[in-house]
């Protein structure tokens, strides 16, 4: 599907929806000013485009952990032997199917991947990596950060303040 022509009503769209994507269709409309049929309109073809992946609920790792026990989140770097696209392939699709991976990134210079993994405690965690990591005798080294507080969390793209933009291409 072609990328869709996005205008300022857009924009707003996806900045509101980005903030709180609870809002209703009325309040949505009011504050783009637009009608709501208009509104439930674009927004279905924001995500008709695949402009929004999906909807969800960000819960509060710190309020969780008091209240389920302590959680432990770590930052992962991990570099492979090989980097062959079956390789690269493979070792993402393994990452796909752990729910504590909440995150994860191909990147470049440096490892190969960088995650970043929510568990209970620590043998949570040393579980995890031996099922995605000590078994994979196609990694070949993972560096370890432990969150001691975090500072930031968003999950919002910042988008251009323009009347209308265009993708190239």
């Amino acid at each position: 599907m072609d990328a869709p022509e996005l205008d300022a009503i857009d924009l707003q769209l996806l900045t509101r929806l980005q903030l709180d994507s609870s809002l209703s269709n009325q309040a949505l409309a009011e504050l783009v000013h637009v009608s709501p049929p208009t509104c439930l309109r674009r927004v279905k073809r924001l995500h008709e485009a695949g402009l929004i992946e999906r909807e969800i609920a960000v819960l509060s790792v710190d309020i969780l952990a008091r209240v389920l026990g302590y959680g432990l989140t770590a930052l992962l770097e991990v570099t492979l032997d090989r980097q062959d696209q079956a390789a690269l392939e493979a070792f993402e699709q393994r990452v796909m199917q752990e729910d504590a991976v909440q995150q994860c990134y191909r990147v470049s210079p440096g490892p190969d991947f960088c995650l970043v993994v929510h568990a209970a405690n620590m043998p949570d965690y040393l579980a995890l990596t031996q099922r995605l990591l000590t078994a994979d005798a196609n990694v070949r080294n993972v560096k370890t950060f432990f969150s001691i507080k975090r500072s930031k969390f968003g999950a919002r793209l910042p988008l251009p303040k323009t009347t209308h933009w265009a993708p190239s291409g």
